[in-house]
């Protein structure tokens, strides 16, 4: 197989995902992911020659149906001849999205692709798509009884005997990285600012979420969020880890992820592109590999699916210079990082989900975007990207600077 490279990365900035209230709400999601398009030919990509435009987009409907990438492509004035398509799995979309054009790359079938993924959970909130987590099939409910998300990382805190102050250690930790990195500038080589399609008016040019405020004892006063949910679900959830009396609810709002919108691209080419065009790629694609897990715990693969990448690469943890474990839940980044017991110093150095939002399908293409951008910054060498994803699986990319 021929080596894919990444030629170029950018995001938007992440709004809050409610309605009316985040900066990036009056924005169709076609238009979000069409102006990131516009600012890669900014930054020099030739959009005749891209061969398909992949977008991961979990909730696939009203707006963001339709096959959202092809409707960008044409949102954006792209040439008509560039075709796209949209993928869904779940919160690994973005990445999923990613591999899908690195094999098209690296197969020799395609020398430019485009992939990313976009979500807009203000316009199209989380569950619209309608069905729950497992489609309301009742034969799929008989053998496996899908919680919801919540219910399933209070489960991992509880077999793994997190305390709430843990969790709420991993939250300001967070928020603490993420105020640094904006402060910093860390995120404005990819940062895209986003504009009024209409009106051309800046609407926001930063991440919008992050609470640089946030304080141990603040934390410690939220409520859990998902204790009345489990008067229903943590019976079904007991039944399949019958070693647990109760399920400690320890997770809060501000311990998870946030909802936002938002949307990531990268650019991948061939061997030959890059040898036809003298363009200077940025890194390769090392590894890619997905996996599955036990579907009512749901979150625990990232850690197995981070050591199949591993192997496969040929490496060790030691040789991994940066990390990204999506913070969907805290339990999880806590639960992945003991199982393979990594630094702490090298986890989501610029702060993660809980601070900045997670805008499902496109966080996976966000995170390798930053991942890169901190190893350039860093002058190191390899990130590992990892997520947790809905109904039990796990995806992982390995990333290497050229």
């Amino acid at each position: 197989m021929l080596t894919s490279y990444v030629i170029d990365a950018v995001r938007t900035p992440r709004g809050r995902g409610k309605a009316g209230k985040g900066a990036l709400s009056s924005v169709h999601p076609q238009e979000l992911f069409a102006q990131l398009l516009s600012a890669l030919v900014r930054r020099g990509l030739d959009a005749q020659r891209v061969e398909d435009v992949i977008v991961g987009c979990v909730s696939q409907t009203g707006e963001q149906g339709a096959n959202i990438a092809r409707n960008a492509v044409l949102s954006a004035g792209w040439p008509i001849e560039v075709p796209g398509t949209t993928v869904n799995r779940f919160c690994g979309s973005g990445v999923q999205a990613t591999h899908f054009a690195a094999m098209g790359v690296a197969s020799g079938a395609m020398d430019l692709v485009v992939a990313g993924g976009i979500e807009s959970m203000s316009r199209v909130p989380m569950g619209s798509d309608g069905g729950g987590q497992d489609g309301g099939n009742a034969q799929l409910r008989s053998r496996h009884f899908q919680v919801p998300q919540g219910i399933s990382a209070d489960l991992i805190a509880t077999l793994e005997g997190f305390t709430r102050e843990q969790l709420d250690t991993v939250a300001l930790t967070s928020q603490q990285r993420a105020a640094r990195a904006i402060a910093d500038g860390r995120f404005e080589r990819s940062i895209v600012p986003i504009h009024d399609p209409q009106t051309g008016a800046a609407l926001l040019a930063r991440d919008e979420s992050v609470r640089a405020e946030t304080t141990l004892d603040g934390l410690a006063t939220l409520a859990p969020s998902f204790a009345a949910m489990g008067e229903v679900f943590d019976p079904i959830a007991l039944r399949a880890y019958p070693q647990v009396s109760a399920i400690r609810h320890v997770h809060s709002a501000g311990n998870s992820s946030g909802l936002a919108d938002g949307a990531g691209a990268l650019v991948l080419a061939s061997e030959r592109y890059v040898r036809e065009t003298g363009v200077r790629p940025r890194a390769r694609i090392r590894t890619m590999t997905a996996l599955g897990s036990e579907p009512v715990i749901m979150l625990t693969a990232p850690a197995p699916t981070a050591k199949k990448a591993l192997q496969t690469a040929g490496l060790t943890t030691k040789d991994i210079d940066l990390w990204e474990i999506n913070e969907a839940f805290a339990a999880v980044v806590l639960q992945t990082v003991r199982s393979l017991d990594i630094d702490p110093d090298r986890v989501n150095v610029n702060g993660g989900a809980i601070a900045l939002g997670h805008p499902l399908g496109a966080t996976g293409a966000i995170l390798i975007g930053t991942a890169l951008d901190e190893l350039e910054r860093r002058d190191a060498q390899r990130a590992l990207v990892t997520m947790c994803i809905g109904g039990g699986q796990g995806i992982a990319t390995i990333i290497e600077r050229v």
